[in-house]
Parts: C-alpha cells; structure tokens; sequence
C-alpha cells in the first residue's frame, strides 16, 4: 500500500486522505500535500510539466439510469427527433425496478409505454448536475409553463450575489452552472455572463483521529510510548472505542474480526493511542455524530458552538471542551427574562448605560455578518450579556432588540422568548434593529501621553474636556511630574480625542 493503514487486500483505495509510505521523498505527507510536491519534483527534473484539465470538456450528458431528467427525444425510423413544445414537461413513468435489464438496456428501457405516438423514447436519463446547474435560474420564476426563466424577471433578480459552499463545490457544481449561464447568454436566454457574484468556501470542521500501531508482520499493538522501539505500522482505530486517548482493548478485539487475537504491549498497564487533527471520514473513523449533543444541550447550543469555533472560512478542529461555555451563555441569557418560573420582563424605560451596550452590538453584529465574522458577533453577545446581567437589566426595550438579534444563532431559544415577549408572529418576520451612534458613544476617551515623541503612558478622561481642562489634568498628575524630571515644559499639544504630546527642553 502507498497510503498508511489502508487495507488493500480485498480492493484499492482509492481515497485522497491519509499518510504516504512506500513512496520515498513523499513518505509522511498528507496525500492532499504529495500531489503538488510530486508534480514539483517531476517539473524540477523536467521529467514534465503541471496542466490544468477541465473534465467538463469531455463530459457525457447521459446516464444508464432511472433518476435523472429524461430527455425529449423519440426516435422515429431510428432518427432522434425532438418532442413537440406543447408536450413538455416529459415526466419518469412508473416502474418497480430500477436495474439495468437484463440485455444491458437502461431502467426506463422497462416501461412499456415509454413511447410517442408509438415511437421509443430515449431511455437514457441527464446526469445529476443537469437540474442543478440551472436551478438558481428556476428558483426566481418558479412557475413559468413557458420558460426556463422570464426575461422581465432574469433581469429584475440578476446574477446570485453570495454562493456559499466548500471547495468541492467549485469543481463538482459551480464549474457546471457556469458553463450553463455562458451557453444560455450566448442564446440571450438570461441576462448576466457570470452567474454568481461572490463565493465564500466555509472551513470544515475537523476530527480527532486516534491511531494503534502494529508490529510489522505481527498482531501486536505497541503502546505510543514505546512504538520507538519497533518497525510499526500506523492504524487509524475508531474514536468510539478510545477514551482520553486511552484503548479500550477488548472492544478494540471485537471492533474488526482481523483483530480478535491481537495482543498488546502496555504502558502502566494502558494502551496509548496517537492522535491527530484531521478532515472527519468515515475511513479515518473520526466521524462524530451530533444527535448525542443535541440530546444533552440542545440545537441551538450545537449551533453556537459551531459559529464559535472561529473564522467561518478556516477549517476548525472538533474539540466539546467548549461547548459548556455556550451552553452557560444561553442559559445566562435565560435568566434576564425568567428568574425560575418567575418572569423578570419590565417595560421600565432603559437607561443611557443599557442602551450604549445595546447599539454598541448592534454596530458590532451588523459589521460582522457583512464580514462572515460571527465568531467574534458571538464573543460580542458574551460581553454584552455580562454588562446587562451587571446592570440588573430585565426591560422589555432591551430584551426585544436583544432576541431579535439572537435569532440568526440560537432560533429556537429566540423563538420561546419572543412569545414570552407578547408577539404572536414569529420573530422571523421581525425587524432588524436600527444602530444609533449617538446613543453608543463612549463617555471618555482614552489618551496616549507622550514625552518629546515617546509614549510613556495612557489616561482615560471624560470626552467633554477641552483641550486645556485635558492639559491641566494631565499636567498635575504623578507620572507626569516623574517624565518631566525637572525639565522644561516648552509647549503641550493636545489632540482632542486622540493624544497628548509635552514637547520637553
């Protein structure tokens, strides 16, 4: 084998993940890292040279199956012809089996009346990115009997402002669709050469891999700590028998019959797997399922948790340590609202304090969705819910714009407390609330104080001071007498808002 602990006694593998061995200079690497170290190692020797081929040049538009958009064409005296436009949409006739028959034919082949005017019609079916590939095109005129999409509507809607989706998808989707749109705009069936503005690949969320080592040519499985000692092979194991890194031998034996007599070599009487981050597969056995974390803390934990994790465009590793932390947020939040079973909701006017942390999230949220940033939106709710629970906030006038703006997270939890609220319709009809600069201004303004250019330190005085009230502050206090040290004071520059400067002789 060339990938580290894959199993080719039955089949190949034929997966882009896991380590490469037997393969020289490109032992130890990711496969996904080999491919452009080899491709480099090939150019340097001018052995050859890296070329970029596009499959859809050569890419057949039929599929020998059931499922899949059947095509309008009947076959009269063996010559295709096209149905007539008032027949459209030919629609899949019924049948119970969906195999090839037995002389090779496609599914369809078996249904007797798939025929017009008694002429056969093609049994061959488009392939899955045949409908996908136009289906953003579809979705703005839904209904239309006579068009893919009408031309007054194309040019209302346009192109698709966002795409969101991981790599694959730009080879697997978006490299179909955009073939599609070119062809159609040749034709002037649709109105804009590219159809979509901007894409953003989200990261994925990685797993923990654990790993055994066998003893080459044994079945015996060392422990980390002293694979060292001997020519091992590295086996990915499936995490559900691993506990702290710790295995679970017997269940280990009963995991594969191929290990049903595996001995071990301990240390302190445990068996210690390797780890590693990496992509979640089901041949890595690092695959984690959610329903379980949905059973102890809910959906909506799951799901603030996820957008947490970081950046939504880098790829993420999988760890639960954190989720507790959520989980106490939300119910924190829960708690401005109820105090047990009592309600705690006022419609007390808010003070100036509870408004400034309210339009300084909403300042903070609307910059970071524009930006896919909600990790740090979540962070920002967190220091929020903190100043609010510290100010003993429990007014309707905060609590409202509050949940509204907690529903994109957490939409279940937001949904209850809505109608805790009063409202009746669901708060996805709600509006966003409005940013108020004026009512999330800061009260003081920090400044860096400088000595003949150099900043020594910073002071935090109220935002109405004038220059020289900012000047006179600044001139008494100790530290400044320590900079001074007896010298001069030649002038003072005092930049409202920004810095002060004593320029020394």
């Amino acid at each position: 084998p060339l990938i580290e602990g894959c199993d080719v006694s039955e089949e190949s593998f034929d997966a882009k993940e896991g380590k490469m061995i037997n393969s020289g200079f490109l032992n130890g690497l990711d496969v996904r890292e080999a491919i452009p170290a080899a491709i480099e190692y090939v150019e340097k020797q001018g052995f050859g040279h890296r070329k970029v081929n596009y499959r859809l040049r050569d890419a057949i538009f039929s599929r020998q199956r059931y499922w899949g958009e059947p095509f309008p064409i009947y076959y009269k005296d063996g010559i295709p012809t096209p149905l007539p436009f008032e027949k459209l949409p030919l629609k899949l006739p019924e049948i119970t089996e969906f195999k090839p028959t037995e002389s090779g034919e496609p599914p369809l082949a078996r249904a007797k009346d798939w025929t017009y005017e008694g002429y056969p019609l093609e049994t061959s079916t488009m392939p899955g990115f045949a409908g996908s590939s136009a289906y953003y095109l579809r979705y703005m005129d839904p209904h239309d009997n006579d068009a893919l999409v009408d031309r007054k509507v194309d040019e209302y809607w346009r192109d698709v402002d966002l795409y969101i989706g991981g790599t694959e998808h730009a080879t697997g989707h978006l490299i179909y669709s955009r073939f599609w749109d070119k062809f159609l705009y040749d034709l002037g069936y649709v109105c804009e050469d590219e159809p979509f503005r901007k894409l953003v690949n989200q990261g994925m969320i990685q797993g923990r891999s654990n790993f055994v080592y066998r003893i080459v040519g044994t079945n015996k499985f060392v422990s980390l700590g002293l694979k060292d000692q001997y020519e091992t092979t590295e086996i990915h194991v499936d995490i559900n028998i691993v506990h702290n890194d710790k295995l679970d031998l017997e269940a280990f034996k009963a995991w594969r019959p191929e290990f049903a007599d595996a001995e071990f070599i301990l240390e302190n009487g445990e068996y210690v797997c390797g780890w590693a981050v990496e992509k979640m597969s089901k041949s890595m056995f690092n695959v984690v399922n959610p329903d379980k974390i949905c059973d102890d803390y809910g959906a909506d934990t799951l799901r603030l948790y996820e957008m947490f994790l970081g950046p939504l465009e880098q790829s993420k590793p999988w760890d639960t340590k954190g989720i507790d932390g959520v989980n106490r947020f939300l119910r924190k939040f829960w708690r401005l609202f109820f105090d047990g079973d009592n309600c705690l909701i006022t419609d007390e006017k808010a003070t100036p304090a509870e408004l400034k942390v309210l339009h300084k999230l909403i300042a903070k949220e609307q910059d970071d969705i524009e930006h896919f940033s909600f990790n740090t939106t979540v962070s920002a709710f967190m220091i929020a819910l903190n100043d609010l629970v510290a100010l003993k906030c429990h007014k309707r006038e905060i609590l409202e714009p509050l949940t509204v703006m907690l529903s994109p997270f957490t939409p279940h939890i937001a949904e209850e407390l809505w109608s805790v609220l009063g409202h009746s319709e669901s708060i996805t009809f709600a509006h966003f609330p409005e940013f108020d600069a004026a009512l999330a201004a800061e009260d003081n303004v920090t400044y860096p104080v400088s000595f003949n250019g150099k900043m020594r330190f910073t002071v935090e005085l109220p935002k109405s001071l004038s220059p020289k009230e900012v000047e006179a502050q600044i001139r008494d206090m100790e530290q400044t007498v320590k900079y001074v040290g007896g010298q001069n004071i030649a002038k003072v520059i005092v930049v409202p808002g920004k810095i002060v400067n004593f320029v020394l002789k």
